[in-house]
């Protein structure tokens, strides 16, 4: 029962957002990829409760090959932070899980969901990323999955 509740779950994160995942023993994406343009939807009418002002913010976990967190880290503390403000995404905040070894979940926030895609296009281009990256992963990649979850505040919500 357990299983299938996170599975569910699971397949209901993978259809709500933008998520890349790569299996082991298969080479993770170079770059983080831009998100998708959100797909027609059949589900009933946002909630009335979502703030009328609201950012659009994007959640991100990256979960990284084991002993490469801190290279991680130092990427986006030296780095990565100011290319994503340079491209127009806030930094909201980072966290590294306490039960998640070898994970950093972080919080973007975007004008609206059509600017994050635009964000991310030119992020991705950026020769500055581009040579950050292959640095970084000069001794083998750091990432194994991204997930991207995109989320609207409420109007009771204390940051929108």
């Amino acid at each position: 029962m357990r299983r299938a509740f996170r599975l569910t779950l699971a397949a209901l994160a993978l259809t709500a957002s933008a998520s890349i995942t790569s299996s082991a023993g298969q080479t993770p994406p170079a770059t983080p990829a831009a998100p998708q343009a959100p797909a027609a939807s059949s589900a009933a009418a946002p909630s009335p409760s979502i703030a009328r002002n609201s950012r659009c913010f994007e959640m991100r976990t990256y979960y990284t090959h084991p002993g490469k967190l801190e290279a991680l880290n130092a990427r986006f503390r030296d780095h990565t932070t100011r290319l994503f403000e340079k491209h127009g995404m806030t930094n909201v905040g980072y966290w590294v899980p306490k039960d998640k070894p070898e994970t950093l979940v972080y919080i973007l926030a975007h004008a609206s969901r059509e600017a994050a895609a635009q964000s991310w296009k030119a992020f991705i281009a950026d020769p500055a990323w581009v040579t950050v990256r292959n640095a970084s992963e000069a001794n083998g990649p750091i990432i194994v999955k991204i997930e991207s979850v995109f989320l609207d505040a409420t109007d009771y919500s204390p940051i929108k």
